[in-house]
């Protein structure tokens, strides 16, 4: 049974959650496409994909390609990543820093489950000095089975000592939003990031949000 008057811990998505990583995510989607060679793919169609782990990203883009080629894709990617990362590094959403503050101070636990690699999740969050207030921070080759698959909340749950029915999953795909209502857990969309609220509310999340701070009022 579900607790909706005592949250214990929060589990964050970062891109489109905490940080808008659009931009720089699309660039380097479409640095990589032009450099492999692949069919030209839209901004939306890219966009489409985030929240997804990289390989299957570049699947859903390409779903005829190979695996091999699909490796190729994502090595470019990651490439050109790692080379313009420090011209690319992402802003937080307005009132992110002050309600992770809050909630902190609130007692409640905080994590991050992301679909990006743990080095540059990381990276990011120290750039945006945030780090601290998360008790866990798990990227997507932390885990065997990644988003929409609960395996990454699972993971932060037992790692944690924390029940699914004190917990909230906040992200803004629909990915997340399975991630979390697979794991028996809460869910929050945000529509300020990469989806919309159609596909939020057809996603089953829990409530949906236009704004970060808005989180507040759904925490007793």
């Amino acid at each position: 049974m579900i607790d909706v008057l005592n949250t214990r811990l929060i589990i964050f998505d970062f891109d489109g959650t905490l940080a808008d990583t659009t931009d720089t995510i699309l660039r380097t989607y479409q640095m990589a496409i032009a450099e492999t060679g692949a069919a030209d793919r839209t901004d939306s169609e890219c966009q489409a994909t985030i929240g997804l782990p990289l390989k299957e990203g570049f699947r859903q883009l390409y779903p005829d390609f190979t695996d091999e080629k699909l490796d190729d894709c994502v090595r470019t990617y990651r490439r050109i990543f790692n080379s313009n990362k420090k011209d690319l590094v992402p802003e937080l959403y307005p009132g992110v820093k002050d309600v992770l503050a809050k909630l902190s101070g609130k007692g409640i636990q905080m994590a991050v489950a992301s679909s990006r690699s743990h080095e540059s999740l990381i990276e990011f969050c120290d750039d945006n000095d945030i780090t601290g207030f998360f008790s866990l921070i798990l990227g997507a080759d932390d885990v065997v089975h990644a988003k929409p698959d609960p395996e990454p909340v699972l993971t932060i749950l037992k790692h944690l000592g924390k029940s699914p029915a004190h917990t909230l999953v906040v992200g803004d795909m629909p990915v997340d939003i399975a991630m979390g209502n697979g794991a028996g857990c809460r869910t929050v969309g945000v529509t300020y990031g990469n989806s919309s609220r159609k596909d939020l509310t057809k996603a089953r999340a829990w409530r949906i949000i236009d704004s970060f701070p808005q989180l507040m009022a759904e925490i007793p």
